[in-house]
Order: structure tokens, then C-alpha cells, then sequence
């Protein structure tokens, strides 16, 4: 009976490790390359890539994600996050083929540590930060979309309209006003194909497009908006941009019937996630 149920000689729990103790774990030590950034308190969306010490992209098909309040303190949640493909098939190459995209519930502002480890392959461990801000600076969910003039190929032809390699039409006939006046539910696009700047941005346009023709007959509107003044990065955002407020591009919005934002995507989206999105909240 000696030894049996004695709590003198029960051993101490080992604590959890920290964040930074994972990340300095064996393999590899990076830092996440954000695609995103403009978060409120609630559903993030998180899009990364790790990049590695030779600057390849590394492409799993899923990573491990831990969260924490600092880069000393203890994880308080871990969940996962799934590789969606960029763009789709005959698009114009991007720096990547794939990208992680993780949603995480993070309900109080401030700044969240996050480490992502890619599952299988040679270790590697990602870290970086996540800032929640009070309140977005984009239109967030259940906010009222801006009645925006944008213009269609009823005032302009379809090369002042898109900087896509091959423009859609059918992304160009219906403003944003008018899809509101006629309260019919519409996916938006704000990217510019040409001069897209970011890394992870990809060709979104086209993803757009892909879901439009997957859609059809549903009668939700597709509209896509370019990002600079006549097309030239020089002449700065514009009015567009910077009515619905954009702090990067690209951004896709779902906007309902009612005039309100549904979803909305910062950076790369793939064609799954949007047409997941449009079934679910649109039609």
C-alpha cells in the first residue's frame, strides 16, 4: 500500500511551454509574412505565408496555429489553418501557389501573438503578431455599404474599366449604387490586377470571375472597382478606395439584399472560400 494515493509524493504538472518556447523548438525560426491586417475584435481572418531562410515559400497543406498575449506568455488557444490555392487555372503566376488562411476569435483589442507550425515536412516554425483594432478601418460586417458612383461600361469602355490581362464584362455592368438602389445582393472587388504590389494579393479578379460564372442565374450581382486614378499608380487611389476606406488591396466584400456588408476579405481569397461564402450568406 506504500506509495498509493499519497499526495505528498504526486509530481508538480510541468507548466505549458511559451510561445517563445515553442518557436525556438527544433527546426527552423521565421517570421509570418502577413497578407492581412485590418481586424476588429471578433472573427479574424488571417492569411500568411512563411517564407524560409532561403526565401522559398513553404506550401502544406495545413499549419498549426497557437495564440498568446505575448511571445513569453502561454498559448491560451490553438486551432488550425488550411492551405487555399491562389488564384485559378490560365491566371498569371503569383509569388505563390497557396496560401494559409486561419480564422481565430480574438474579442478584445489589442496585440495577439501568433506562431504557425506547417504540418509534415521539414520543421519550420513561424511567428508574428495580430493587431485588433477598435474598430476597422474597411466597412466591417453588418455595416451599411458605402453608395458608391463606381463606373460601368455604360460611361466607360472596358479597358479604362479593368487592368485584368482578360477584363470579365460582366464585372463592369452594374455600379455599386445601383445594385443597392435595386436591393439585390452583390459581390465586390476592389484589386488591380496590373500593378497589385503585395506578395499574397494574387490574381483575385480572377477568382471573382470564376465564382460569378459559377453563380449564375442566382441574381447576385459582380462588380469589380480598380484601385488607382485612370489606372496609374502614380495619380494615387481612387474615390472609390477611398470612400469604402480600403487600407490595401485587394478586398472583397459580399454585400446582402439589405445594403449591409455580409463578409468581407482582405488580401488573396481562393475560389472555395468565396464560393463557400456566396452560397452561404447570398443566395
Amino acid at each position: 500500500m506504500a506509495g498509493c494515493g499519497g499526495s505528498s509524493s504526486a509530481k508538480e504538472e510541468p507548466k505549458a511551454p511559451t510561445l517563445e518556447a515553442l518557436w525556438r523548438a527544433p527546426g527552423e525560426d521565421v517570421a509570418i509574412t502577413p497578407g492581412s491586417a485590418d481586424f476588429g475584435p471578433g472573427r479574424v481572418r488571417l492569411t500568411f505565408l512563411i517564407v524560409d531562410g532561403q526565401g522559398g515559400v513553404v506550401t502544406r497543406p495545413s499549419a498549426r496555429i497557437w495564440i498568446a498575449r505575448g511571445l513569453k506568455e502561454r498559448p491560451f488557444a490553438q486551432t488550425t489553418a488550411r492551405s487555399e490555392e491562389i488564384g485559378v487555372e490560365g491566371s498569371d503566376p503569383a509569388d505563390a501557389t497557396a496560401i494559409f488562411v486561419t480564422n481565430l476569435q480574438l474579442p478584445k483589442a489589442g496585440m495577439y501573438w501568433v506562431l504557425a507550425e506547417p504540418v509534415g515536412g521539414r520543421k519550420i516554425q513561424a511567428v508574428g503578431t495580430v493587431v485588433v483594432k477598435e474598430q476597422t478601418a474597411a466597412p466591417d460586417i453588418g455595416e451599411a455599404a458605402p453608395r458608391s458612383q463606381t463606373p460601368t461600361l455604360a460611361t466607360a469602355t472596358l479597358a479604362e474599366l479593368s487592368t485584368s490581362r482578360v477584363p470579365d464584362p460582366d464585372l463592369h455592368r452594374s455600379s455599386v449604387a445601383a445594385a443597392l438602389a435595386d436591393r439585390v445582393p452583390f459581390v465586390l472587388v476592389f484589386a488591380t490586377p496590373k500593378y497589385c504590389t503585395s506578395r499574397t494579393c494574387g490574381p483575385v479578379v480572377d477568382v471573382v470571375s470564376t465564382v460569378r460564372r459559377d453563380n449564375a442565374g442566382s441574381g447576385i450581382r459582380f462588380i469589380h472597382v480598380e484601385i488607382y486614378e485612370g489606372n496609374d499608380p502614380a495619380r494615387g487611389e481612387n474615390r472609390w478606395v477611398r470612400e469604402w476606406k480600403l487600407p490595401s488591396e485587394p478586398w472583397v466584400f459580399l454585400v446582402g439584399a439589405d445594403g449591409k456588408v455580409r463578409d468581407r476579405f482582405e488580401g488573396t481569397i481562393s475560389v472555395r472560400e468565396l464560393d463557400a461564402s456566396v452560397r452561404h450568406l447570398l443566395r
